[in-house]
């Protein structure tokens, strides 16, 4: 901004200090640039220009957003505000994001005006920022407060403790007084609940109410991982004497009301580890040569019922949660480990979808219904597959079935891929505990014929009973679709489609985005050319991440990444709450009732869906904690093998063959040469060497560092595509980890405490 100079009469300092603001609201201006302006360099004029301030924000001209800050206040200013969530991403800025298919806010930490990770905030815009893509803007109004409760680790002095919030969102202390500390003691994970929040030079407050355990301790680490993202472990007394009242026989009146399946031929696959077995198979050969397969689900509305406890819990959690070493339930074991497993050699309830398919899989007849089952055997994924395995031992009563399934599996899989769904065979990352729970062992887990087999059942029976409930209306001449819960997963944002397709022509591959069909057949191509190539699993996982976020909703709006134009949840009740709700409104539809109303469903559908998103996030933080916990036990000096999955102004990000794990190395390690970023091609460039790093290359890296408790890791380059590199063997201390005053060193802060 250009010095001014006094203008003198022209108007009184009142107007002239209003009309800076007007004229440079391009972002926010400190004391000193008003001085600056001004020419006022006087501690008396300083004071006197500081009283019309206050005389301004008294008449709502100025707002002052911080000590020393003032801005335009909206009624005097034409701005653009929006209403989004904080993403605070490292101490210097955030991101207030608002809108899937629009640019994030950019926000510098001092114009955040006290908002915290999550928080719903209004934001000004400012103006785009400089040398970026994202708008600019501050934080004018903290609208609601995300969180109230911080997990993280307590440090305890003589008169206060501090305590190091987990989440990476939150980048200050909450200081505890010594009344409130609750006999915590130094490295304990504990609950803190704010009591006052981060206000100008004071920082946020609050007491300690729950010890979650020693930071290390396996057991405390899982629960705290919960906590962060505010998910349940415990089932309330009351929730658990329920489950143990209901009764474990089933009635002769109550196998009446059911169709019989007992005699058919009947089985389970699941992982080896599974204890909660909510889907069943049925098979029989018909006389005119087709076959009958049933997909029998846990009959989980009939013992959750509507104005219980138990139905208010299971709403409340919404999912299970699946954790590294351990399952969080959304019900209480003795319904999902008992009476709704689908445990082999006993009857069970369930909710069926019966289908009649020719040889060419096509569905002839269908039926949906309450019946019975008694399961013949339960498989694991291992033992199905050493079947379907060819010059597998004949297995008498499973080998035809099984083959026979899997060859109609292949089939429905290659009409949905026909049709345009999309073929991402993302890995999952599996680790071998010790008793303790500690990582000796990672791998990923490869999906075979035998998980392929019973996904496509699922999927078939998903897709068969929301197109069920959607053509209601023709059969009763209903003037619109009944309200179902369907499973959504919306076209992806053309931006963002277009932005993807430009990174894979930079990376020599061509995605042609013309149409949706085109879109799918290019990316499978794409898939197809990378698999089993180092950048597989990065492509793959950028695809996914291109694409919009499934969920639950009650408008019909397909499911663009399988393909279907009408799809529920119906297959998982005892892990998902969606599919108890459609289990109770197709049985309703069944009786002849009417359609339902929308508007508590639409509800309920969005708290799954907002609950499902938080256990997604609890499971990736225990796998990269515990990804970070095996590369830790690493020998010194240990070489890897890797593949560059990012690049950015500060770093490289390398992920470790054969393990997912994930660390950075730090352009500033780089001795040999000074590397600049070129985001336009996704790499950094040597300015002397012309060295280029790049997305998909290939590296050589070691272990510099690891943070258990940012779940993150430090990498030292070794090579780039075998060419060697010199660098800084120095551990780097990051600066959220450095020490500052009145953090855990024990000094006094910069805040003042409360």
């Amino acid at each position: 901004m250009a010095k001014r100079k006094k203008k003198g009469a022209i108007a009184s300092q009142k107007e002239q200090i209003h009309n800076f603001y007007k004229e440079f609201n391009d972002r926010i201006y400190t004391l000193n640039d008003l001085f600056n302006y001004l020419d006022i360099y006087d501690d008396d004029d300083k004071v006197f220009v500081k009283l019309i301030l206050e005389d301004l924000v008294d008449e709502g001209k100025l707002v002052q957003v911080g000590r020393g800050r003032f801005t335009l206040s909206e009624k005097n200013a034409e701005v653009e505000n929006i209403t989004g969530k904080v993403d605070f991403v490292n101490p210097k800025f955030a991101f207030i994001r608002y809108d899937d298919n629009e640019s994030d806010v950019f926000v510098p930490a001092d114009d955040l005006n006290g908002a915290l990770d999550g928080d719903t905030v209004k934001v000004v815009i400012s103006g785009k920022r400089k040398g970026g893509k994202n708008p600019e803007g501050r934080v004018v109004e903290i609208l609601e407060r995300g969180k109230n409760r911080i997990v993280g680790k307590v440090k305890v002095f003589a008169n206060y403790a501090l305590v190091k919030p987990d989440n990476k969102g939150f980048h200050e202390d909450v200081f505890v007084s010594k009344d409130k500390i609750n006999e915590a003691k130094t490295n304990d994970l504990v609950i803190v609940e704010i009591e006052s929040y981060p206000n100008g030079s004071i920082q946020a407050s609050g007491k300690i109410i729950e010890i979650l355990g020693q930071a290390g301790d396996n057991d405390a680490e899982m629960n705290a991982i919960m906590a962060e993202f505010g998910l349940p472990v415990k089932f309330p007394d009351d929730v658990h004497k329920e489950a143990e009242a209901i009764s474990e026989v089933i009635s002769p009146e109550e196998i009446k009301k059911r169709k019989d399946f007992r005699d058919t031929l009947t089985f389970t696959i699941d992982p080896a580890d599974a204890k909660d077995f909510d889907d069943a198979i049925s098979y029989k050969k018909l006389e005119n040569g087709n076959v009958e397969v049933g997909v029998h689900i846990a009959d989980v509305s009939h013992y959750l019922q509507p104005g219980t406890r138990l139905e208010e819990e299971a709403y409340r959690r919404a999912t299970s949660v699946y954790l590294v070493d351990r399952t969080i339930p959304m019900l209480p074991e003795k319904l999902s480990n008992n009476l709704c497993s689908l445990r082999p050699n006993e009857d069970k309830l369930v909710f069926s979808a019966v289908f009649e398919l020719n040889e060419n899989a096509e569905v002839i007849r269908e039926w949906f219904g309450r019946s019975i089952i008694h399961s013949d055997r339960r498989f694991s994924y291992e033992e199905a597959q050493e079947i379907l395995e060819p010059d597998a031992p004949l297995d008498e009563k499973y080998t035809e079935v099984l083959n026979n399934l899997n060859r109609m599996a292949k089939v429905l899989r290659n009409e949905r891929f026909n049709k345009g769904a999309f073929n991402f065979e993302t890995n999952e990352v599996k680790f071998t505990l010790d008793e303790k729970g500690r990582p000796i062992g990672v791998y990923q887990k490869v999906r075979k014929d035998a998980h392929k087999l019973i996904e496509e059942f699922m999927l078939l029976a998903n897709k068969r009973v929301a197109m069920y409930v959607y053509n209601l209306n023709q059969k009763t001449k209903a003037p619109e679709p009944f309200t179902m819960v369907y499973r959504v997963h919306e076209p992806p944002n053309p931006t963002k489609i277009d932005t993807f397709a430009r990174f894979a022509t930079k990376l020599g591959f061509k995605v042609k985005t013309n149409s949706n069909a085109q879109l799918s057949k290019s990316l499978n191509a794409l898939m197809f050319k990378v698999e089993g190539t180092p950048m597989q699993n990065v492509l793959e996982s950028l695809a996914v991440r291109t694409m919009s976020k499934a969920r639950y909703s009650t408008a019909n709006l397909g499911h663009f990444g399988l393909a279907f134009d009408h799809y529920s949840h119906f297959t998982s009740p005892i892990r998902r709450y969606p599919d108890v709700m459609a289990h109770r409104m197709l049985q309703h539809y069944l009786d002849g009732g009417s359609s339902l109303p929308e508007d508590d469903f639409e509800t309920r559908c969005k708290h799954s869906s907002d609950m499902e998103k938080l256990a997604s996030e609890a499971e990736r933080a225990s796998i990269k904690y515990k990804q970070v916990e095996y590369m830790s036990y690493m020998p010194s000096g240990t070489v890897f093998e890797g593949v560059v999955t990012g690049v950015t102004d500060f770093g490289l990000f390398a992920e470790i063959e054969d393990t997912g794990c994930e660390g950075m190395v730090r352009l500033a390690d780089l001795t040999e040469d000074f590397y600049e970023y070129d985001a336009d091609n996704y790499r950094v460039v040597g300015k002397r060497s012309q060295k280029i790093i790049g997305f998909g290359n290939k590296v050589k890296v070691k272990i510099l560092a690891t943070d258990l408790e940012r779940r993150s890791m430090d990498l030292q380059l070794i090579s780039v595509e075998g060419s060697s590199f010199k660098t800084s063997s120095k551990p780097v201390t990051n600066s959220r980890r450095s020490k500052k005053p009145g953090r855990a060193d024990g000094k006094r802060s910069s805040k003042k405490r409360r």
